[in-house]
């Protein structure tokens, strides 16, 4: 596919999303089965949070992070390939945007510290406004 910068960048976080979800149900899984949790009783997914253990919950509440500022992302790497915006720069903030999300994750379904992980989605904001800023100044 010619000039498909956009689309490595997308497929990786497609794919880290992923193993985020895989990893979400190898320890949520046995975490249940620990607990002697009946999956029926887990239907709203909310009330496991009071009986797994907060590492399971960190990869959870990861995989769902991943499910909400990353639509945006999406969103504007499909209208920047599609404006012809796929320069260096754009493709750059792109994979710099799920190089954070990466990290991001790796801190919070690890040590989960708050402040690290605040500083480095704060940072992933900045990149990802910097993109959308660029694909609109071009495209309006």
């Amino acid at each position: 596919m010619e000039n498909a910068g956009f689309v490595a960048p997308v497929m990786a976080l497609v794919l880290w999303t992923l193993v985020i979800w895989l990893w979400m149900y190898a320890t949520r899984i046995p975490a249940m089965q620990n607990a002697k949790i009946d999956p029926q009783s887990a239907a709203r997914t909310g009330s496991l949070g009071e009986s797994l253990p907060l590492e399971v919950m960190y990869v959870s509440d990861n995989y769902n992070h991943l499910m909400e500022q990353p639509t945006i992302f999406y969103a504007a790497a499909l209208a920047a390939q599609l404006a012809g915006q796929a320069d260096g720069l754009n493709v750059g903030l792109a994979w710099t945007y799920v190089i954070l999300r990466v990290v991001h994750s790796l801190i919070q379904c690890t040590v989960n510290v708050v402040t690290a992980r605040f500083a480095v989605f704060s940072l992933s904001t900045i990149v990802l406004g910097v993109l959308a800023i660029r694909v609109a100044l071009a495209v309006f």
